[in-house]
């Protein structure tokens, strides 16, 4: 499994799976064109990757390339990097016919192909995989979860990381694992 430290943005949830058996990364999907209009979900990308920066691994079809260059211009201040998967045509397994452009996506890619591309990338750490330190029952023990003030207690907390409200409680854990227990453990104290 490859060690990334930068957050790893994807189109959607399948590649997002797909990534998951090739490396640690903090995978962030775009939903599509969705990243577009959703204020919340860019300001959540550009708070993940503010000190840790983003690697952009979109389909290499034309709709690829169109969210690509959307994100660049977005997010002028972060660290970009750029990881290519080459056009292979053909269809993933759980759909009934192939893209537009006939091309795999990130999802219908071998893991050897997705670790070459983060490699060719440069993005990959030497360091030993990241362990996620931050569970369901993390965040129960600390009452962020599963108490009657829980709800309460998250907004106080995405408010105070200047996070969207409305963030789910798998998404608080992505974000939460970019730190370290130590600092979540100060901003709790500080709530």
């Amino acid at each position: 499994m490859l060690s990334i430290d930068a957050v790893l943005v994807v189109e959607g949830k399948y590649d997002r799976i797909r990534l998951s058996a090739v490396t640690d990364a903090t995978v962030f999907t775009t939903d599509g064109f969705g990243i577009f209009k959703d204020k919340e979900r860019l300001q959540l990308l550009r708070c993940l990757a503010k000190d840790r920066g983003v690697v952009i691994l979109t389909d290499s079809d034309s709709a690829g390339s169109v969210i690509r260059n959307h994100l660049i211009g977005v997010l002028p201040d972060i660290e970009v990097r750029q990881a290519y998967i080459p056009p292979i045509a053909g269809k993933e397994k759980r759909k009934s016919a192939p893209s537009k452009e006939g091309l795999l996506g990130v999802e219908g890619m071998d893991t050897a192909t997705l670790e070459e591309a983060l490699l060719r990338a440069g993005v990959v750490s030497d360091a030993p995989p990241r362990k996620r330190w931050c569970t369901p029952q993390r965040l129960y023990a600390d009452g962020l979860s599963g108490h009657p003030d829980s709800a309460a207690k998250r907004r106080a907390l995405l408010r105070f990381l200047q996070l969207p409200e409305h963030l789910s409680q798998a998404r608080l854990r992505e974000v939460l694992d970019t730190l370290t227990e130590r600092q979540y453990q100060e901003y709790l104290e500080k709530l």
